[in-house]
């Protein structure tokens, strides 16, 4: 069997006649931790966005270990196995930090009950409800929010929702994590934390992540593998220091 979890081919968008992204091709290794990163505006989060079924591509293809996905809803690709955060916190705010990650454990197989069960709230109602909480707990556990479940969202520190979102995107049980820019508004002590986690749910929960972040640093640290884009077009690929000291990556970055 092969080890690479997700292949894209030729992968490209057009918005009328502009080619947003054009021609991006990787193969993201299981257990890998890979960076999509480039300048502001180069393309990043609409391959996110193809991947997860925001967007349909308009040209090439993307498979989930070995499973074309092109062209399904963004509910079935999540089925399939590929989970995102976003740029901007995603959180429903006026929820609980454990209902918050319950609302995605209710999309899992091993949850569910029929609207029959939880109206007469019958053995099977009890016995999901019961696993889901401590499965809850668990990932709640894993992220140093437990003490934080019954607190609203909107009441957690930017770094703390941070790592809720994260949590919730792990209840979906996917195969490939996607990581839009996790460390965005973060503190220098924050960021270090986020990299450990990373790390940490790599090994635990036996994923691979995709990840686009600005802060090179961070990616330098954290990632096996990059690709950077610029203007929608693969500008360098390869090993991460390797790739991002390139003349060309330099250039784009700064300019001249």
């Amino acid at each position: 069997m092969s080890d690479i979890v997700l292949e894209t081919r030729n992968l490209g968008i057009s918005f009328g006649g502009l080619k947003a992204v054009q021609d991006v091709n990787l193969k993201v290794k299981k257990n890998e931790l890979y960076g999509l990163v480039g300048p502001n505006g180069a393309g990043k989060t609409t391959v996110f966005n193809m991947l997860t079924g925001v967007y349909q591509p308009t040209t090439g293809t993307f498979l989930l270990e070995g499973e074309e996905l092109k062209g399904k809803s963004q509910e079935k690709i999540n089925h399939k196995g590929i989970a995102r955060t976003f740029q901007n916190i995603r959180l429903f705010n006026n929820m609980s930090v454990i209902r918050n990650v319950l609302v995605a454990l209710h999309n899992q197989p091993g949850f569910r009950y029929t609207p029959f069960d939880a109206m007469l709230h019958t053995p099977k109602y009890y016995d999901c409800e019961v696993r889901m909480r401590d499965t809850a707990k668990e990932l709640l556990d894993v992220f140093g929010l437990l003490e934080e479940r019954n607190n609203l969202a909107c009441n957690l520190s930017y770094g703390t929702q941070r790592r809720l979102e994260i949590a919730r995107a792990l209840a979906t049980n996917p195969k490939l994590l996607l990581l839009d820019e996790p460390a965005a508004g973060m503190n220098p002590n924050e960021t270090a934390e986020l990299m450990e986690i990373v790390k940490l749910i790599r090994d635990k929960f036996d994923l691979t992540v995709l990840l686009i972040e600005h802060d090179m640093k961070f990616v330098s640290g954290l990632c096996d593998e990059v690709t950077v884009l610029n203007f929608g077009t693969t500008l360098a690929q390869g090993e991460t220091n390797e790739a991002l000291n390139d003349p060309e990556v330099i250039k784009a970055y700064i300019g001249g």
